[in-house]
């Protein structure tokens, strides 16, 4: 008791760090209230030697694991060859790798045919220039985005983003959008898309005509709201006949996260653009893409531009985690994971049915909502307590969201899941029923 007395007292003085010398924007470090040191596929590790199960992955950047040993020994091997680094746009054998390998292995394999934009580090750059070619190609300027729609924290992803309060981070009024309502938002019945057809049918509607339409085919801090592939495919067809662009955000449902290397794989469409981002890189490393279809490409050089977007590191990590994909071997573990983690919530949603209102999610994005909000809190505060890393997302918080590397061991998962079963009975009856204690011995 004593020893983790003084590693709590030394924890609180470590923390007394970040409150005194870093920004009060910072988050996730006030739900995590301790120092990460080491991490190792789905495992943390912190200061005073304690362990976690990491069911966060750097919010969708680490879907092949921490330190991932396969990509890391090709970043050491370049670094000690002293590859390049920084190169702005300027070509290198690294970029070339990459470009080639991507084409081979993602585009070619899918019929998908898209030129390679390398905008800045992150998803919001990418989402910018995305709206910016469509607004180039268009000669339009408003753009169509959804109901709890998550695009990124710059002033234009921001302005598609429906989140009240990071809007609100603004300061000035957002504007160039239009949001309707997502696919489900109005029941199970209503047809969202009908809506916007009706409304770009109508000279009276008041709809400025868009430039595109953006969307994510699951919204990830949206709730887990998925879009169906009929849905998606109305929306499709909308757009062409409206000389609309389609641009799917796929910063965070990409790379595998849903089961397929992009999310949009099984409704059988295909955009006119696609944002990527979080794990293209890899290895957690900032890299980000914009793909376009080759008639759209109509750049001037120079036109979108950015220091750190020639990050060589990333092209080398990005390189070695698409192999991954040369087989169909990954995306068989992830259907298998994603069939554990859905029966393991159905399960809880059957149990705790006057507490959860359903599961949402599909591949290994998943989660449960609960009926009173803050319970999806409670019960991350309690996972952290007892090593599981996990968030929250939706609207009010009230999605309780699994995201574990896709390179999770399947006992890892197992073990993470049974401490999130431990975590909602001390939640809601305190007794463990004798299948989870049997489980759990």
């Amino acid at each position: 008791m004593t020893e983790l007395i003084k590693k709590n007292a030394q924890t609180k003085r470590s923390l007394n760090v970040f409150d005194r010398l870093e920004s009060e924007v910072r988050s996730y470090c006030r739900s995590f209230q301790t120092v990460f040191t080491k991490g190792s596929n789905a495992m943390l590790h912190d200061r005073n030697g304690k362990t976690y199960i990491d069911f966060f992955a750097g919010a969708g950047a680490l879907n092949y694991g921490h330190n991932n040993p396969h990509i890391r020994t090709k970043l050491i091997d370049y670094l000690l060859e002293d590859g390049i680094t920084h190169s702005l746009d300027m070509a290198t054998d690294a970029k070339e790798t990459f470009l080639l390998r991507f084409q081979e292995t993602i585009l070619k394999r899918r019929g998908l045919c898209y030129k390679v934009m390398f905008p800045g580090p992150t998803g919001t750059n990418s989402v910018e220039s995305a709206f910016k070619i469509a607004r180039k190609v268009t000669g339009r300027t408003n753009i169509v985005c959804f109901t709890n729609a998550f695009h990124g924290m710059s002033l234009g992803s921001l302005s598609a983003t429906g989140n009240a309060f990071k809007r609100g981070g603004a300061g000035l009024p957002l504007s160039g959008t239009t949001f309707l309502p997502y696919d489900g938002y109005l029941g199970p019945l209503v047809d969202t898309t009908a809506l916007l057809e009706k409304l770009l049918q109508d000279p009276g509607s008041g709809l400025d005509s868009p430039a595109a339409v953006i969307v994510e085919t699951l919204q990830g801090e949206g709730g887990l709201a998925a879009a169906s592939g009929k849905w998606l495919r109305s929306l499709e067809r909308i757009c062409r006949d409206n000389g609309i662009l389609l641009i799917i955000d796929d910063v965070q449902m990409g790379c595998g996260r849903t089961g397929t290397f992009f999310s949009f794989e099984s409704s059988g469409i295909q955009p006119d653009i696609v944002c990527l981002s979080k794990s293209i890189g890899g290895y957690g490393l900032p890299m980000a893409l914009t793909l376009i279809k080759p008639e759209h490409d109509i750049w001037k050089p120079g036109e979108h531009n950015g220091t750190f977007r020639g990050n060589n590191l990333a092209f080398i990590a990005a390189s070695e985690a698409l192999r991954y994909w040369d087989d169909d071997r990954l995306a068989k573990q992830i259907r298998n994971h994603a069939e554990v983690i859905r029966d393991f919530l159905s399960r809880m949603a059957s149990r705790y049915s006057d507490k959860i209102i359903e599961i949402r999610g599909k591949g290994m994005i998943q989660g449960l909502v609960f009926q009173q909000p803050e319970d999806a809190s409670r019960l991350c505060k309690l996972l952290f307590e007892r090593g599981v890393i996990m968030e929250t997302s939706g609207p009010h918080d009230e999605v309780a969201k699994l995201m574990p590397p896709l390179t999770i061991e399947a006992e890892m998962l197992q073990k993470g899941l049974q401490k999130m079963e431990s975590a909602l009975v001390d939640m809601y009856t305190g007794i463990m029923p004798k299948a989870a204690m049997q489980m759990k011995g």
